[in-house]
């Protein structure tokens, strides 16, 4: 395996430049064109620094795996640790108020079934070098359905506030009024999850996919993985969407009222 992933991406000095040179290509474009609020500056500075993080982040992680890998504790710390971090972009990403850690809802809720049942069924056991990745996958999943549904509901609601409004004055109560206008544009976070497994294998070769088969997997055990990863994926991402409507027709996710 280390013979075969050296030769598809080998870590030396070629690549360390090739990065700096795209990472610096993504900044220039979004303070180029304004890929962002405003002047697209905030945005530039973004990637800069996720790139950056991105990749003092994955050394860490690097140095610490082993450890992970090998102690119960550690496995679960490093569980944990992944769970927070995505429960708090979440809520930096729709809301700038206190309801922010109301995200840990949608992504506990839409990822812990999954990894509950794999444990018990034993498909997975209970090791790091199986659960980390598996788990890493469905959190980032839920990550990404939280944020894009929460922000385009609470967008919706803000720009049409006055049919919320005329919703309730027909007697439609707080809650009805607001899901009748966030849902349908908050469900299309499920559009990402949907088109990835619609177009499997005919635009993209997935992650887990090449994974395994540079792990010296049998491509038909490859694709099994893979197709579980989609579809627990769809799964995950559609429980995370509706109760991040939820919380959002609720008023538990929110913003300022001056945002």
């Amino acid at each position: 395996m280390t013979v075969i992933a050296a030769s598809l991406l080998p870590v030396n000095t070629t690549l360390g430049v090739l990065l700096a040179v795209l990472l610096m290509v993504a900044v220039v474009v979004a303070a180029r064109f304004h890929l962002g609020p405003g002047s697209g500056a905030g945005r530039s500075r973004e990637i800069a620094v996720a790139g950056l993080r991105a990749a003092v982040q994955l050394a860490a992680v690097s140095f610490l795996i082993t450890w992970v890998m090998r102690s119960l504790a550690g496995l679960i710390a490093f569980l944990l640790v992944m769970f927070v971090a995505a429960v708090r972009t979440a809520g930096r990403r729709i809301t700038a108020d206190s309801s922010w850690w109301r995200t840990s809802a949608p992504i506990a809720v839409g990822v812990a079934p999954v990894v509950a049942a794999l444990l018990l069924t034993g498909l997975v056991p209970v090791k790091g070098i199986a659960l980390i990745p598996i788990t890493g996958i469905l959190l980032g999943g839920a990550l990404t359905a939280t944020v894009l549904a929460g922000r385009r509901a609470l967008d919706e609601l803000a720009l049409r506030h006055g049919e919320v409004e005329a919703a309730m004055a027909l007697g439609f109560l707080d809650r009805d009024a607001r899901l009748e206008i966030a849902r349908p544009a908050a469900s299309d976070a499920l559009l990402p999850g949907l088109d990835q497994t619609r177009t499997v294998g005919l635009v993209t070769l997935p992650g887990a996919f090449v994974g395994m088969l540079l792990g010296g997997a049998t491509p038909v055990m490859a694709g099994a993985v893979q197709l579980f990863v989609l579809i627990a994926l769809m799964a995950v991402q559609s429980v995370a969407v509706t109760v991040t409507i939820e919380l959002v027709a609720r008023g538990r996710l929110h913003r300022p009222a001056n945002s």
